[in-house]
């Protein structure tokens, strides 16, 4: 697989990431039959996504870029399904987790 093709299945697994986030808080601790069976559902895609970029970029890349990318994603839903504002402090650390993500992608080397 080449980067661009991990690159598009990480996407993916960010997806189904922040997917298995949104249902997870409608799931209401699990307590509700649909959400909580479409948690289980994107979990498993999304760590089955992250398997298949693993065999291309390294395990910590492919990490650092799915929590940081999910972690986002997460929040954009937050703020426009749940109507969670964020205050000035989250969106700054917001900035330096998508600043993390840019240099560990782009500038970042590993052996």
């Amino acid at each position: 697989m080449v980067n661009f093709t991990a690159y598009i299945v990480l996407i993916i697994a960010v997806i189904l990431g922040t997917a298995a986030n949104g249902f997870a808080k409608g799931a209401q601790g699990f307590t509700l039959f649909v959400p909580s069976i479409l948690t289980g559902i994107t979990i498993i895609g999304c760590m089955y996504a992250l398997s298949i970029v693993m065999k291309t970029i390294p395990v910590g890349i492919t990490y650092a870029s799915f929590a940081g990318l999910c972690i986002i994603a997460t929040t954009l839903v937050g703020i426009y399904r749940f109507n969670q504002t964020p205050d000035f402090f989250t969106i700054l650390g917001l900035a330096l987790i998508i600043a993390g993500v840019l240099i560990v992608n782009l500038i970042g080397k590993t052996v």
